[in-house]
């Protein structure tokens, strides 16, 4: 279904997603840093706690380990937590709990009982914020079996993927990219979205880029580029990567039969590998060229903007595979 569109931040779709979905459901609840009294350190939870009060919008201790696995149990209890951890680098003290507790429970119990709950968690660069506040570790909880992984690169999926992981019954990790809170889109909040659906960004002939999040609005850029050139690169947005759209990739690729995979995270291990091995594996007659890859070198993100310039994924990087993709 479909109605009037309002254009928005991505960050207040987050807002808007988070409010709709507690008035339609009370037992939805946000826990997180600073998420009450200062709306959040992005500013996603503002407003919701004059809204929705204290028992349902919680400032909890600076404790990442135990918000998460204060949010296992409530979610096993019958509520719905959204929590927000503040950055994604601090979620290596949130494991635990994810990955031994909330992935688990549904397989440990039969079937009869499961984790309904949403992590939320900005990563990646682009604000100098140095090597422990720019990571995209996406691709540890993609590994784990249990774990939903989402990763929007608009404000209409910011809204209604967020909308779709709150109504979720299993774990569901929601990861925004903080350098695009500010960007503006159209939003329908009557539109819906399926996690494991990609969509199509851009429609081409010659080459598929596969590409999620920020690096979305890249690939675009390289795509408008190499249309100068008679390039026409088809742009496909996974939206989710755990699970993630193989039957669009592959469709695209008998498409074009060239591939580019495109992420801000480190290359070595990391989303990128999987698909390149998927396709390899069930999509290689179709292939006139290598995948490649372009991902960020192995190494912690820089913290002086000069040197982030060099690591981060560019238009100019993409632009430069696929020539080479096309030699």
């Amino acid at each position: 279904m479909s109605g009037s569109t309002t254009e928005m931040r991505y960050v207040n779709a987050i807002t808007q997603a988070l409010r709709d979905s507690m008035e339609q459901d009370p037992t939805v609840i946000v826990m997180g840093e600073d998420v009450a009294q200062a709306g959040g350190s992005f500013k996603a939870t503002r407003g919701l706690l004059d809204t929705f009060g204290e028992e349902r919008v919680i400032d909890t201790p600076i404790s990442e380990s135990s918000i998460t696995s204060a949010a296992v149990g409530a979610a096993l209890t019958g509520l719905k937590p959204v929590v927000e951890i503040m950055f994604m680098d601090f979620i290596t003290l949130s494991m635990d709990a994810l990955v031994n507790q909330a992935a688990k429970a549904r397989y440990m119990f039969g079937g009869q009982g499961s984790v309904s709950m949403v992590l939320r968690t900005p990563h990646g660069g682009g604000l100098s914020a140095g090597p422990q506040h720019s990571q995209c570790l996406e691709a540890w909880l993609a590994h784990v079996p249990g774990l939903k992984v989402v990763c929007p690169s608009n404000p209409q999926d910011a809204y209604s993927l967020l909308r779709a992981a709150i109504a979720d019954p299993d774990p569901v990790m929601f990861i925004e990219h903080k350098a695009m809170y500010a960007v503006k889109g159209q939003v329908d909040v009557a539109r819906e979205a399926r996690m494991g659906q990609a969509r199509i960004a851009r429609e081409g002939r010659d080459v598929s880029l596969v590409t999620y999040g920020a690096t979305v609005a890249v690939c675009l850029a390289a795509a408008e580029q190499l249309a100068k050139e008679g390039v026409e690169a088809e742009v496909v947005d996974l939206r989710s990567i755990q699970p993630w759209d193989k039957a669009a990739v592959l469709a695209s690729l008998a498409k074009t039969h060239r591939a580019v995979v495109v992420h801000e995270a480190v290359q070595a291990f990391g989303v990128g590998a999987e698909i390149v091995a998927t396709i390899a594996d069930e999509g290689f007659d179709e292939l006139d060229a290598p995948v490649l890859r372009v991902a960020a070198p192995f190494m912690p993100a820089p913290f002086a903007s000069s040197l982030e310039k060099g690591y981060a994924v560019t238009a100019e990087r993409v632009i430069e595979a696929v020539r080479k993709t096309l030699a």
